[in-house]
């Protein structure tokens, strides 16, 4: 089967100008990379048992909605607020929260128990950056460097990891307008300041700009900013088709067309150019 057979961009919002554009963001993981695939399995289970050793007696259902819900509507930002929003729940529940960064730490030294594997197989070439990219999203970052588009690359995930594994799978280099992610001062960044780095720096108009996310919180950002935001709902497990939550909530959050993927890097630049 052809990686592109099948594959379509799906029209949210016909009237959103496009054509002009001359810089680029892009998400990084379920964006580009596929390396963190699984994270929410590993974050989910770990805040769910902490709550659940608070003094409240709360049903296990009732937990695991309020950490499901939590989760999901701050997946894009800094991790360090889902663990900001973690301890305020601990306390919610009489509970005595710890420091919200010792469960940033945690969560992470799970997440690389379970990821370790994929880093260690690509640094030493023994896996291929395709088996943990978004079908095409080389490619494509290729083909948009081609055009002489600009390249910002913007992370949650803190900017070290961000920096290592965007350079393992080969994006790093195709960023000429930097890779951007998460700070130990974590006020020190956000992808609306990128955004606004963006535009400021270049003098761009926000119609000039095309914003590429899985997650409501670049969608948002770039739409705020008069952008053209595309929302990318790859289905991270089967790294084929469309995941239906994903699509869902980026069409929520703004997204101006939905792909599955970059699989058709052709056809997504001719559409995004009017050619």
């Amino acid at each position: 089967m052809s990686p592109t057979q099948g594959w379509n961009i799906e029209i949210i919002r016909e009237s959103a100008p496009r054509g002009a554009f001359k810089s680029a963001l892009f998400d990084f993981d379920g964006t580009i990379s596929l390396i963190r695939e699984g994270w929410q399995q590993v974050m989910k289970p770990y805040f769910c048992e902490v709550l659940e050793r608070t003094p409240r007696h709360e049903d296990s259902a009732a937990i695991e909605r309020c950490v499901h819900d939590f989760v999901d509507f701050l997946t894009g930002k800094q991790t360090i607020y889902q663990c900001i929003q973690l301890a305020e729940e601990v306390e919610k529940r009489g509970g005595k929260p710890l420091d919200p960064q010792l469960y940033k730490d945690e969560y992470h030294n799970r997440l690389m128990a379970r990821i370790h594997h994929r880093i260690d197989a690509l640094a030493a070439g023994q896996a291929n950056p395709s088996d943990f990219a978004v079908p095409g999203a080389l490619d494509f970052l290729k083909a948009m460097r081609g055009r002489g588009v600009d390249i910002y690359l913007a992370s949650g995930t803190d900017e070290h990891y961000v920096l290592r594994e965007s350079g393992l799978l080969g994006a790093a280099p195709l960023c000429n307008g930097g890779v951007y992610g998460a700070r130990q001062e974590y006020k020190q960044f956000s992808k609306k300041m990128i955004v606004e780095k963006i535009l400021r720096d270049n003098h761009l108009q926000g119609a000039e700009l095309v914003g590429f996310g899985d997650g409501y919180v670049e969608i948002e950002n770039v739409k705020e900013a008069g952008g053209f935001a595309v929302g990318v709902a790859t289905d991270e497990v089967n790294k084929r088709g469309v995941d239906e939550w994903k699509r869902n909530r980026l069409i929520q959050a703004g997204a101006d067309i939905i792909i599955p993927d970059f699989s058709d890097a052709d056809r997504l630049i001719h559409f995004l150019f009017n050619q």
